[in-house]
Order: C-alpha cells, then sequence, then structure tokens
C-alpha cells in the first residue's frame, strides 16, 4: 500500500498507521516534492506528484499495484493518479479533499501570499495543530515536518488545491474510489463527495462522524481499520455513514 500526506507535514504523519500495518503489509511511506526528506526536490503540480507515485508504485510494489490512501494533499495527488495513471492502483482511498469553487478565492489566494512567511512561525504552528486536533504528544514530529517543507511548495500547493477539479479521464477509470470526510471538516470538503464518488464509475463515499480533517491522527484505530478493509475487501468499519 501507499500512504500519501497532507501539506504542510510529511510521511511522519503515518507513524501510527505504520507501526500498525507494517507487520502485514509492505508499506511505501514517500515524501512528497517540498517536503520532508523530499524538500530538496521542488514542487512542480499535482499531476507531476501523480506521476512520481506512479513510477514508485511500478518500481517497488509487488505485481507494480497497490492500494493509495491519500489525506488532503495526498487525497488530491491520489485522485489525478486513478484519473490519468489508474494501471497501479488497486484502489484509491482520499479524505478531506474539496473539488468545489471557494468562496471568495482571490481573497484566499491573497492570505495563501501573506501566511507564507509564517508558515514555520511557533505560535502559527501550535494553532494549527489546535485546529487539526494533532494530540500534544504528537506536536514535536508535527512541528519539524512541518518546519521541512519550503515555502515555494507551500505557495504551489495552495494555488492548486484552491483550482483543483477531478481530471476528466475519471470517467474511464477502473479504479475502486472511496472518498471520505470527517464530520466536523469543512462544508466544501463534505459537499465534495458525492462529485468525487460520481466522476469514477466505481466511486463510493462515506462520512465519519465526530472527526476532523487529520483524523488519521485523531482516531488512529478507526483509520488503520478503514485502511486494512480497503485492503482486504472487509466490510468498512460500522462507524462509517454512508452519504
Amino acid at each position: 500500500m501507499v500512504l500519501l500526506h497532507g501539506a504542510g507535514t510529511s510521511g511522519w504523519m503515518w507513524t501510527r498507521q505504520i507501526a500498525d500495518l507494517a507487520a502485514d503489509f509492505l508499506v511505501l511511506v514517500p515524501d512528497l516534492p517540498g517536503h520532508g526528506r523530499s524538500n530538496d526536490h521542488p514542487w512542480v503540480s499535482i499531476a507531476d506528484t501523480a506521476a512520481l507515485v506512479s513510477e514508485m508504485i511500478a518500481a517497488h510494489a509487488p505485481e507494480r499495484r497497490a492500494h493509495v490512501i491519500g489525506l488532503s494533499l495526498g487525497g488530491y495527488v491520489g485522485l489525478h493518479l486513478a484519473a490519468a495513471h489508474p494501471e497501479p492502483v488497486a484502489t484509491l482511498t482520499v479524505s478531506g479533499v474539496n473539488i468545489l469553487p471557494f468562496p471568495n478565492r482571490g481573497t484566499m489566494k491573497i492570505m495563501g501570499v501573506l501566511m507564507t512567511p509564517l508558515m514555520k512561525w511557533g505560535p502559527m504552528l501550535r494553532a494549527n495543530a489546535r485546529s487539526l486536533n494533532i494530540p500534544a504528544e504528537d506536536f514535536d514530529g508535527y512541528r519539524e515536518a512541518a518546519r521541512a517543507m519550503t515555502r515555494q511548495a507551500f505557495r504551489r500547493v495552495s494555488e492548486e488545491a484552491l483550482d483543483f477539479r477531478v481530471p476528466a479521464e475519471a470517467g474511464d477509470s477502473p479504479c475502486p474510489v472511496l472518498a471520505v470526510a470527517g464530520g466536523n471538516e469543512h462544508d466544501l470538503i463534505k459537499r465534495s463527495l458525492t462529485g468525487i464518488a460520481a466522476a469514477f464509475p466505481a466511486g463510493e463515499t462515506r462520512l465519519v462522524p465526530g472527526v476532523g480533517h487529520g483524523w488519521n491522527g485523531e482516531k488512529p484505530e478507526l483509520f488503520t481499520a478503514m485502511i486494512r478493509a480497503r485492503v482486504t475487501g472487509d466490510p468498512l468499519p460500522g462507524e462509517f455513514l454512508t452519504v
């Protein structure tokens, strides 16, 4: 399987999932360009990163295929991967992705520019950690991962996320796609679920009550149970609600 992390962090965010899954599965956990150990590689685009992930799966995964799980930025990359490069994707699970137009898009872009110099500032990181419900014991790891992200990647990723739409090729993709959102996430993300699922012939949706955007850290056991179900074909956890 392949675990794709969110913006402003790294493969570190999957620590709890790796600890549970690595004994039973081959788990590939890349740091995306501009992040973590890959911060010497500039972020080009979501499409470029999806192509890199496709190449990684072909090079390292048994039978050149993998179950792909992406959260936030990793979800955007995963959707492009399943649409444009479906061959190596056994299943795709994405969480925390928006495909709808942002209100006040111009203001959002300006805010992104203004926030760039503050992205590694301690008080800003603590505020972000609180908004993501990152457990206190994980803050040091989060801070280290966030500070490894380059400003170039922060700007480019922020701009791309504002305008992301599911590629048209999704309509021809055979990939089983599960789109998930936490019940406490932004309304745009929850409203995006049906559109994501409708874009893929084998798309479906679930809502997870009581969790926010970074719920792999909030409820790691539940997130890991979802991953296991996707890989084995077993039913999803009973807490999940069909949208």
